[in-house]
């Protein structure tokens, strides 16, 4: 039986099935220094970048055999499927206008 793919984008944010939840009022945090201003105007945003450029995320059904094929065509080609998608949907759209 094949393993079922993700349809998050982000699979690694749910916590596993068997993780235990933990109250806050039962965690350390005593090992963990105070942050200072310093410390703080020096941190840096983590995650993607704000370009002013974002795209909007949308959802479609796709039949499982030509997700597969898009994807072994992308990483033939080196790049992600989705952004190979994109591409292939932006050239119809130029070519049906």
């Amino acid at each position: 039986m094949a393993k079922r793919q993700s349809a998050s984008s982000a699979p690694a944010e749910r916590p596993a099935k068997s993780a235990k939840r933990i109250l806050e009022n039962k965690i350390d945090f005593s090992d963990i220094p105070e942050s200072t201003d310093e410390a703080l105007a020096r941190a840096t945003r983590v995650g993607r970048p704000r370009t002013g450029k974002a795209k909007q995320l949308i959802a479609f059904r796709i039949e499982p055999a030509l997700l597969a094929k898009l994807r072994k065509l992308a990483a033939k080609k080196g790049r992600p499927y989705q952004t190979l998608l994109h591409e292939i949907l932006e050239s119809a759209v130029k070519k049906a206008a």
